[in-house]
């Protein structure tokens, strides 16, 4: 049985795919996380797309608004 406080499955998702959601979505109704380290989230990042470098990303779970779908994206 399913609880309201389940989070959503994970899902693993093309690029192509990632996009179409994200075109789809309307302004803030998606979290993009960017688990880069901070020199590559300088030299490009999605725009709109919050960074949370891979190695800080237990300690800052807190963060991540979860009632909203996560997209996680690293190179």
């Amino acid at each position: 049985m399913s609880n309201a406080a389940d989070p959503a499955p994970i899902e693993n998702a093309s690029a192509e795919a990632v996009r179409a959601r994200l075109d789809a979505a309307r302004p803030g109704e998606m979290t993009l996380l960017d688990v880069r380290m901070e020199p590559e989230y300088a030299e490009f990042h999605l725009p709109g797309a919050r960074l949370v470098p891979l190695p800080d990303l237990p300690d800052r779970l807190g963060e991540i608004d979860r009632s909203k779908p996560v997209v996680v994206y690293c190179r």
